[in-house]
């Protein structure tokens, strides 16, 4: 993927800040779909879509909840989420090392994307942080992987989710990279749509197995969004880009992730969609390049 060097972003820093993460309940313990049950109500209720996106990137990844119980809570920072050692600007952040240059680059051409498909676009900002920070949304924690926050129009970043990609995940390139950040785009499309509200109020009438299908719904088209903003820049993707697009929706879709942590796929508990949907929805974005033929909901 050919990207141009540009500062134009809104970059907030919280690399170098020292966040404290408080426990759930007494620390975690327990663990599987029951705890999950439990939480899901809480993380809606405080944190909207957001909240549950990130619940079930954590729940799948590690397989229940036993080991990151104190990762869904609340927390409050131990110094203030601004600008913190690594850089005192965008310049000098997204100059920090060759996975920030990327992502400041990734972000830029995605805004200048959607800038031309949808009026009004505003950009999100960009939040770089280092093992844990903190969000409108709450606690931020690398094992998050990247993610939106909804109340502060945040895309927030822990770049060395770029070597779990490659070495855990088994999804290596620029461009898988560059699909993630594309992905969380996507949301602050939903935002900016009325999409995510119009979501999350549908979720606090439906029942819990309505509310994941209306989560997995939103993902796929956050998918497919980000499909149409790599179908408007084909002239700047290289052979086997498209290659590890796919095969980075393949390795981060629900049933994988359930399979990788020895547990039997269960399509109601999905949140963000099987593999084979993750990577039909990113194909219907890179081939139609048209952000209307991204109607995931099929007029629920």
């Amino acid at each position: 993927m050919r990207l141009d060097d540009s500062d134009n972003l809104n970059v907030e820093d919280q690399r170098g800040g020292n966040y404290s993460s408080a426990g759930f309940g007494g620390g975690g313990g327990g663990g599987g779909l029951g705890l999950i049950g439990m939480l899901v109500p809480f993380v809606f209720s405080r944190f909207g879509c957001g909240g549950l996106v990130v619940l079930g990137i954590l729940f799948f990844l590690f397989g229940g909840l036993g080991s990151f119980g104190s990762m869904v809570s609340p927390s409050t920072p131990s110094t203030a989420p601004h600008q913190q050692s690594a850089g005192s600007n965008t310049a000098q952040s997204c100059a920090i090392d060759a996975a920030s240059r990327f992502s400041c680059n990734a972000l830029v051409n995605v805004n200048q994307t959607w800038a031309k498909l949808l009026p009004g676009y505003t950009q999100p900002k960009l939040v770089f942080y280092a093992g844990k920070g903190q969000s409108g949304c709450g606690a931020a924690q690398s094992a998050m992987g990247p993610f939106y926050c909804p109340a502060d129009e945040g895309v927030y970043l822990d770049t060395e989710f770029y070597d779990e990609l490659k070495q855990r995940f088994g999804a290596p390139g620029d461009f898988a990279q560059a699909y993630v950040i594309a992905h969380e785009v996507g949301h602050h499309v939903q935002k900016l749509t009325g999409i995510a509200d119009k979501v999350q109020a549908a979720q606090q009438r439906a029942s819990r197995t309505q509310g994941n299908a209306l989560q997995v719904a939103m993902e796929l088209q956050a998918d497919c969004y980000a499909g149409v903003w790599a179908a408007n820049n084909k002239d700047r993707m290289e052979t086997g880009d498209v290659e590890e697009g796919l095969r980075a929706a393949q390795a981060i879709g629900d049933d994988t992730l359930q399979k990788a942590a020895g547990q039997r796929p269960v399509p109601d508990s999905f949140t963000h969609g099987s593999s084979a949907q993750r990577q039909q929805w990113l194909t219907r974005g890179l081939q139609s390049g048209d952000p209307n033929q991204c109607d995931t909901f099929g007029g629920r």
